[in-house]
């Protein structure tokens, strides 16, 4: 059995490839080894991967892709961590902008970018990734991401900026007070996911002039700090992964077309086409 991993900030959608079945989802938090220790990667996946566990005996390969994993430090985090789990199996980490490279471009050239809950972008050459000076993280970078939007909505509720009718409905939907954002935003762990919850609400006025403005500013700042300083992003098509670019895929090929570069793929979860991918390789070196 083949068990492949796709880990953002706030979740990770595992794969279960069991010879003759339909592969097995199962789903846990994000294991961002940013965020999290060895240890509490293994209590995450031992308390919320439902029985995937059950399978570890005959589980052969582990292949995760994670944000947060492209360190060599935090790559051992997590690769340590699933060594435990997964005592039989070949364990792989890499970060997740490969494996997005790898359910998007397949095998061709082109631009890789991450809309979720944090946003970056890598050049795939057919083979590797190469990044760039992007993937600040969310206090520095992720423009146009999940915790970008969360952050203008929050900062406009609070500073009284929305349209009337739209602060009353996040008044309502939310009921949040300067202590509550203060208290979640510095004084908990994963700030940047709580701030993305966020745009669960714009995507539900994402009709309103306010909700478009910001949604077309915001992605436009991704394509001006991400794209853009690439000298030949005319050149290849740009694919996306993430729910960001999914649910706003309309606003964001438009902004793409706008600026002279060429849509990809825009996909929500790479899940499925990374396994495809995974297994495909696995014949051609059997082959």
């Amino acid at each position: 059995m083949i068990l492949v991993a796709d880990s953002g900030s706030s979740k990770t959608d595992w794969l279960l490839a069991i010879p003759g079945e339909e592969p097995k989802p199962f789903k846990t938090d994000g294991l961002n080894p940013y965020f999290l220790s060895e240890k509490e990667i293994v209590k995450i996946i031992q308390n919320q991967s439902g029985n995937l566990l059950a399978f570890a005996g005959d589980i052969k390969e582990v292949y995760f892709f994670g944000a947060g994993c492209s360190s060599p430090d935090r790559h051992e985090i997590v690769s340590n961590a699933l060594s435990q789990l997964f005592t039989e199996a070949f364990v792989s980490v890499d970060s997740d902008l490969l494996g997005s490279a790898y359910a998007t471009c397949g095998r061709e050239k082109g631009l890789c970018c991450v809309l979720g809950t944090g946003s970056n972008i890598s050049i795939f050459d057919g083979t590797d990734i190469h990044e760039g000076q992007h993937g600040l993280g969310y206090v520095l970078g992720d423009e146009g991401s999940g915790t970008a939007f969360g952050k203008v909505l929050v900062t406009d509720y609070l500073y009284g900026n929305m349209p009337a009718d739209i602060h009353s409905q996040f008044k309502d939907a939310y009921k949040l007070t300067k202590e509550i954002v203060i208290k979640q935003v510095y004084r908990t762990p994963k700030a940047n996911s709580y701030l993305a919850s966020f745009t669960k609400f714009l995507y539900n006025i994402r009709t309103t002039a306010y909700a478009q403005d910001m949604i077309k500013r915001l992605l436009q700042d991704f394509i001006d700090t991400n794209i853009k300083p690439y000298p030949q992003h005319h050149r290849y098509k740009c694919h996306f992964v993430g729910s960001i670019a999914y649910v706003f895929a309309d606003e964001l090929k438009a902004l793409l077309v706008a600026n002279n570069i060429k849509p990809g793929k825009i996909i929500r979860q790479p899940i499925n086409d990374l396994l495809e991918f995974v297994l495909m390789r696995e014949q051609e070196q059997q082959a």
